[in-house]
C-alpha cells in the first residue's frame, strides 16, 4: 500500500517553501512542500517535517533559540535553491545561500532568501507527532516581505513543472 499511496499523493500539486532555522551553532534549512495557512486571527501556519529529520529535532527542543524559524514561499525562479535544500547531506544553510541574496530575519534570526513570493517569521506554538512526521503549528510573528506578482514553485509528481 505504501508505494500506491506515495504514487497517489504525488498527484497532489503543492507549493514549495524553504524553512530556515538559526540554531545558535549553525543555520539549517530544508525544502518543505507540506505548508498550510491555518488562521488569520490569530495568524497561524503549519509545516510538516519528517519526524526523524534534524530540522524536526531542532524545532522539538523546548527552549530558545530553536523555537523560531522562517518560511519562504519560493518563486518558480528558485528551483535550484529548492533542490539544494532537498538534497541529503546538504551543507549548512549559510553555505547553501552563499551565492543567493538573503537577509537575516529580525524576529527569528533565520536566513531568509530574497526573490521569493513571501517570507514569514514564525514561532512554534504547538508540535503534533503524526505518523512519521512532526506537524509544527506556528504563530506568524512577522511578514518579512510579500510581493504582488510572480509564479510559485510547485512540486508535482516529484518534479517542479512550469505553470501555464
Amino acid at each position: 500500500m505504501e508505494a500506491g499511496l506515495r504514487d497517489a499523493l504525488s498527484g497532489w500539486a503543492a507549493g514549495v517553501t524553504l524553512v530556515t532555522i538559526a540554531d545558535g551553532r549553525d543555520d539549517i534549512g530544508t525544502t518543505v512542500s507540506a505548508f498550510c495557512p491555518v488562521s488569520l486571527d490569530p495568524p497561524l501556519v503549519l509545516i510538516s517535517l519528517i519526524g526523524d529529520s534534524y530540522p524536526a529535532e531542532v524545532l522539538s527542543r523546548p527552549s530558545l533559540p530553536a523555537a523560531r524559524f522562517a518560511v519562504t514561499l519560493l518563486s518558480s525562479s528558485q528551483r535550484v535553491l529548492a533542490g539544494r535544500f532537498a538534497a541529503s547531506g546538504r551543507p549548512s544553510a549559510r553555505l547553501a545561500l552563499d551565492d543567493v541574496p538573503h537577509t537575516r530575519g529580525e524576529e527569528s534570526g533565520a536566513l531568509i532568501p530574497s526573490e521569493g513570493l513571501a517570507a514569514l517569521e514564525c514561532s512554534v506554538a504547538r508540535r503534533v507527532p503524526a505518523g512519521d512526521h512532526l506537524l509544527v503549528i506556528s504563530a506568524v510573528e512577522d511578514v518579512a516581505y510579500a510581493v504582488e506578482d510572480g509564479d510559485p514553485l510547485i512540486r508535482f509528481r516529484g518534479r517542479y513543472p512550469a505553470l501555464g
